[in-house]
């Protein structure tokens, strides 16, 4: 489930000029960094957290412990204390790239956390952030085309507006103007870009089959299929790979 999340962690540290923090802040930093590769969530945030307190103002400490908020709210037990982490993880998102409006790094964790946020939250709330994640992950892109996450966010955004209903798409007209896009071509057209950047990414395939089978035209549950297949034969590498190749398993055999 997390995979997504660990698109961007791995990159080139962007943003930051090393030169002017101290050695045990770039130590910490370190630190980190390395329990976020070791996927101890709690852990990492403490860390980050920390760093903040700092620099409040650092774009890495911003974008990441944003990301972490988005992680561990994840695993919250109720909708309730799920939006309380994620209504953190979109402040932080939303301060990064405040200070820092060319960080694609910033803008993709906004449009995570505002993700979160409706994926979870009401009608309402989708209807409100739908404008705001798609230019959100579109700018992610301007400013670095190879970000997988991105273009995984925007396959969801357009699988999500396909299936409002009319009176949800005459309330999202009325508040922000007609939205161009909402299909599910466009929807399946953005993960297979996010494929193509992470191909060893199975969460991108999953998802790549449920709007094959929302679309459901003629072929499409045969493509969904070739695809969940193709996922199930990835290297399972790390805990996120293993529950992301179970749901595909599991996927494939309700088909």
């Amino acid at each position: 489930m997390y995979k997504i999340f660990l698109i961007l962690f791995f990159t080139c540290i962007a943003g930051t000029s090393w030169s002017q923090v101290g050695k045990s802040e770039l130590q910490k930093f370190q630190q980190g960094e390395k329990l976020q590769q070791e996927e101890k969530w709690s852990e990492a945030l403490v860390v980050f957290k920390e760093l903040l307190k700092r620099d409040s103002s650092n774009v890495e400490y911003l974008w990441r412990t944003s990301f972490m908020y988005c992680i561990i709210g994840f695993e919250q037990k109720t909708e309730s204390s799920k939006q309380e982490w994620y209504e953190k993880a979109t402040y932080l998102g939303k301060k990064a790239i405040t200070q820092h409006p060319q960080n694609a790094n910033a803008h993709y964790a906004y449009a995570v956390s505002l993700g979160r946020m409706t994926e979870f939250g009401s009608n309402k709330i989708k209807i409100e952030n739908a404008k705001l994640i798609k230019s959100e992950a579109e700018l992610t892109l301007k400013l670095d085309p190879k970000t997988a996450g991105a273009y995984h966010i925007l396959g969801r955004w357009h699988r999500e507006i396909a299936s409002f209903n009319f009176f949800e798409r005459t309330m999202i007209t009325a508040i922000f103007g007609a939205l161009p896009g909402g299909t599910h071509d466009e929807s399946i057209k953005n993960f297979e870009k996010a494929i193509l950047l992470e191909p060893m990414n199975s969460i991108h395939y999953f998802e790549l089959a449920q709007s094959y089978l929302a679309r459901d035209e003629e072929s499409d549950k045969q493509n969904a299929k070739n695809w969940l297949i193709k996922a199930t034969q990835i290297q399972v590498k790390s805990i996120d790979d293993k529950n992301n190749k179970s749901k595909c398993e599991k996927l494939l055999k309700e088909i």
